[in-house]
């Protein structure tokens, strides 16, 4: 319920993705007046699908793609209660109800069969008959002793208390703590190089391995029947912009959100310890935007008392200067958090590619590729998309793929994808695919069925052999937790709502920023002295059965290593 008190109160949100309409939206319910400034043109941040130019015709939409594939894995808590409260046509559950479950994972192994597996417990003929067949095809080489070891460590995560966790994990990267070292080639490639760099453009070897530890036991938990779930893998029915993103902006719009596109923040002024303006550049020339009651451009005045800064942190460090380091001396670090590579490429295709019903890890890809074809999802298929005519027929199918390892050479090339040209990337994208489902004589992809294909926006070529990323991916490297921040500041009307801000969720996706733009809002409700009701915020969930396990572990590490804590424990440190 809205807030009396807090309908005099406005709110300037720097950022327009996923954690700056997530903050938007809590604050708009609650009767806060909010203005979001977006930079691009198209809202969403790196949630957003895009349109592709040059690939549609008269009377049909363009064709969509994305910065990369969205994935809704069943341990999402946050995103799905946002998604609830978004309207959608005559769905019961909103936006919710464009999930879809994804059936079916598969990895694909160079010159080998693919493994392929149901993401949930066996409920069918169909699903018993392919867990056969996987553990019947695996042979992935991973011997006995090397999987007891690996479930040993899982069991030593679940029975561990937050400190240990905090203290030991948290210094200790995935592969030092998975021993992978002392292990078979295949165990480091499947369970421990693998997992990382597939699934989140993380190396082993730098991950804290409590992050990639507990955001794996989260996918294993997946598995288990839960009444908020559906399954390990979720996707949406449509592009993203039509299917979640347009239709919250819409909501936002009718709930008073001043969500205005094409406007950057370019510095933050400070005055005393609070922020007085922030600059902005916009289509036109550079403006002053006032923390109070002046105007943004020539004919729109702007009234803000708080303001969040929902921007990734590749955007967030050039705004910070010393003035601010001084009041809050976190700001400072975050220029040490590490980002990556993780951007997509999009293959539009003239025929159906039966590949599986979910996502493929291309597990020997030197790029580290994974793929969803999206058509099979999308509950009216392509046809409202792309031209009829072009090749050997309409477009009937969308292979998105995410290229995460952009500094490993190649094979047709030999050079890294930031050294290669857009044509040389779709090439060797489209190479290493085939390499990994073209096998045993049976072709998957042939170059026929190729029509068209587009790389993010976000790679922009600087030389003849050069790119740069426009949105990097943050990284949660070993240590790492200490020198990110929380949602509040010493700035007394500044909150930080991003996937680099402590969260349960601890891991630079679209539920990390959602549950940072809800601490933020609550910590903004504290400052402000609202009676509103304050943003549900959901711990990662563990199994009963390991409570008094991690109770004895939390004695014993007491006992073993004093109370001095050399690392805050748990995102609402110091909040």
């Amino acid at each position: 319920m809205p807030d009396g008190a807090a309908e005099s109160q406005s709110v300037l949100i720097l950022g327009g993705g996923v954690a700056g309409m997530t903050a938007a939206h809590e604050l708009a319910e609650r009767g806060f007046r909010v203005t979001v400034l977006e930079r691009r043109r198209v809202p969403g941040g790196k949630a957003r699908s895009m349109s592709v130019p040059g690939l549609d015709a008269p009377g049909l939409r363009p064709l969509p793609a994305e910065h990369g594939f969205r994935f809704f894995p069943g341990f999402y808590q946050h995103i799905p209660d946002t998604m609830r409260r978004i309207p959608f046509g005559s769905n019961a559950n909103g936006v919710y109800d464009n999930l879809r479950e994804s059936t079916r994972a598969m990895t694909a192994r160079a010159g080998k069969p693919a493994v392929e597996m149901p993401t949930r417990i066996p409920g069918s003929s169909d699903d018993r008959r392919v867990w056969r067949r996987s553990l019947v095809n695996s042979r992935l080489g991973i011997t006995v002793r090397d999987l007891l070891h690996f479930g040993a460590l899982l069991v030593k995560l679940l029975a561990s208390c937050d400190r240990r966790r905090y203290e030991q994990y948290e210094q200790q990267s995935w592969w030092e703590f998975s021993g992978a070292a002392t292990r078979s080639e295949n165990y480091q490639k499947f369970l421990a190089d693998g997992l990382t760099r597939s699934l989140v453009a993380a190396k082993a070897r730098q991950m804290s391995a409590r992050t990639g530890g507990y955001i794996l036991l989260q996918l294993l938990q997946s598995f288990g029947p839960h009444p908020v779930d559906r399954g390990v893998d979720r996707v949406l029915n449509g592009p993203t912009n039509e299917a979640w993103i347009g239709p919250w902006l819409e909501h936002l719009v009718k709930l008073g959100v001043d969500y205005r596109k094409g406007i950057s923040a370019t510095a933050l002024e400070l005055d005393g310890h609070r922020v007085s303006q922030v600059q902005c550049v916009t289509d036109s020339p550079l403006s002053i935007v006032p923390v109070g009651s002046t105007q943004l451009t020539s004919h729109k005045t702007l009234s803000a008392d708080w303001v969040i800064a929902a921007l990734p942190v590749e955007e967030m460090v050039p705004l910070v200067n010393a003035e601010m380091v001084a009041l809050e001396p976190a700001l400072g670090e975050l220029k040490q958090l590490t980002t990556r590579w993780m951007n997509g490429v999009m293959f539009y295709l003239n025929r159906p590619v039966p590949i599986t019903h979910g996502h493929v890890i291309y597990i020997d890809s030197p790029w580290s590729l994974t793929s969803i074809s999206q058509g099979q999802f999308w509950d009216s298929g392509l046809e409202p998309y792309g031209d009829r005519d072009i090749h050997d027929g309409p477009v009937v199918e969308v292979l998105s793929v995410d290229v995460s390892d952009w500094e490993r050479p190649g094979i047709l090339y030999g050079r890294t994808a930031m050294d290669c040209t857009p044509e040389e990337i779709v090439a060797e994208v489209w190479m290493q695919l085939k390499e990994h489902l073209n096998v045993d004589d049976r072709l998957v992809l042939t170059d026929e069925q190729l029509v068209g294909a587009f790389i993010d926006g976000d790679i922009e070529r600087v030389g003849p052999r050069a790119n740069v990323n426009l949105e990097p991916l943050l990284i949660n490297t070993k240590g790492s937790w200490a020198t990110r921040p929380v949602g509040s500041t010493a700035i007394d009307n500044l909150f930080l709502a991003s996937d680099y801000v402590r969260t349960y969720t601890d891991l630079a996706t679209m539920e990390g920023a959602n549950e940072a733009a809800r601490r933020a809002v609550n910590a903004l409700l504290d400052h402000a002295g609202s009676r509103a009701e304050r943003c549900r915020v959901f711990p990662l969930r563990e199994p009963m059965l390991f409570r008094p396990f991690r109770f004895v572990d939390r004695v014993v590490y007491r006992l073993t290593h004093g109370r001095h804590r050399d690392v805050p424990l748990g995102p609402g440190a110091g909040q």
